[in-house]
């Protein structure tokens, strides 16, 4: 697996976002706006914390793909917790988690040979086919709502449209395929194969910050989907996980989670997992430098306790997960 590089300067500073959107651009951002729901939103706030992050994060396209509503808003709690010297700077989580998906996307597509499918669920604004050169051997498949798919589409063309400096948006993929679908139906897999995904091919599935918000049976009824790929073929899942307590944080946006997914995934089918919690050596990228942060306090915690026996608080967890299987792995 790639080394951990990025670190957080002690003096570092966040400049404010630059805002070059064309007119047209701002006007699909304000449709976004007034028409997505805060699922379908997530995606912008999730691209603004990977363009606010960028001393960490390379990811040219996500300030233009997050839309000035979710820059500014992340960037006035990143001021604020400067000011106020914050254990944990706002968006850290966010970053974590998407170097953590980088690096073993990474090594997932090079234990491969260097080319594979790549398959992100609920894609959302995410930009990896544009700015991971790593996949140039590898065909990208994003599955997501058709308004997501087609207004990401629509907001990277005006870009083109609008500037004659366009090589952050050209894709670095192979090949990169748009896939309308809705995981929590049941004819997604259909779709993919439909658009030239291949079940036999070996398969490197991307579930970040997604699985959360279905509900318990739609959730499971997408990682068995996954699952049974494995007796196709040598396939690795790349998940992320929130405890029980962590639901709790909104329980009319956050349903599934599981206490012990390195349990629930060699249950499904795969052969070998790998759990890391946000701050463990392998997912904390030198982002997380106070041991008093919240992350570190829970990571000294036994998994199984449910409340911060200081002081009461809820412990609330999002597990990093690496599940993998094969038509010859040894089912128990």
């Amino acid at each position: 697996m790639p080394e951990q590089e990025p670190c957080l300067p002690d003096n570092l500073e966040w400049p404010e976002p630059v805002l070059p959107y064309s007119d047209t651009i701002q006007e699909l951002h304000a449709a976004i706006e007034k028409d997505w729901d805060s699922l379908r939103r997530s995606a912008c706030q999730t691209a603004a914390g990977r363009a606010l992050w960028k001393h960490v994060i390379h990811d040219p396209l996500a300030e233009l793909l997050a839309g000035e509503t979710y820059l500014k808003s992340l960037y006035e709690n990143i001021k604020k917790d400067r000011i106020n010297n914050a254990r944990e700077i706002s968006g850290v989580i966010l970053a974590v988690r998407t170097l953590w998906f980088d690096n073993n996307l990474e090594a997932a597509v090079n234990s491969f040979g260097g080319a594979a499918q790549v398959v992100l669920l609920g894609a959302g604004m995410d930009a990896r086919a544009y700015r991971l050169s790593f996949l140039k051997e590898s065909d990208v498949y994003e599955v997501d709502f058709a308004e997501v798919l087609q207004m990401k589409n629509t907001i990277i063309q005006a870009a083109m449209d609008s500037t004659s400096e366009c090589q952050h948006l050209m894709v670095a993929a192979k090949s990169l395929n748009r896939v309308a679908g809705d995981i929590k139906e049941d004819n997604w897999l259909e779709k993919l194969k439909i658009s030239g995904f291949v079940p036999q091919k070996k398969t490197v599935w991307i579930l970040e910050g997604i699985l959360y918000y279905l509900p318990h049976s739609q959730a499971m009824g997408v990682l068995k989907t996954i699952a049974e790929n494995c007796t196709l073929t040598h396939t690795i899942l790349l998940a992320d996980f929130m405890n029980k307590q962590s639901t709790g944080l909104s329980s009319s946006v956050y349903h599934f989670y599981s206490d012990w997914p390195d349990q629930l995934l060699p249950s499904l089918g795969f052969s070998d997992v790998k759990l890391s919690q946000i701050g463990d050596p392998d997912a904390n990228y030198g982002l997380l430098p106070d041991p008093l942060n919240l992350f570190n306090k829970l990571r000294s915690l036994p998994r199984n306790l449910q409340t911060h026996p200081d002081d009461g608080t809820p412990c609330r967890r999002l597990y990093l997960v690496q599940g993998s299987g094969s038509p010859s792995q040894e089912i128990p």
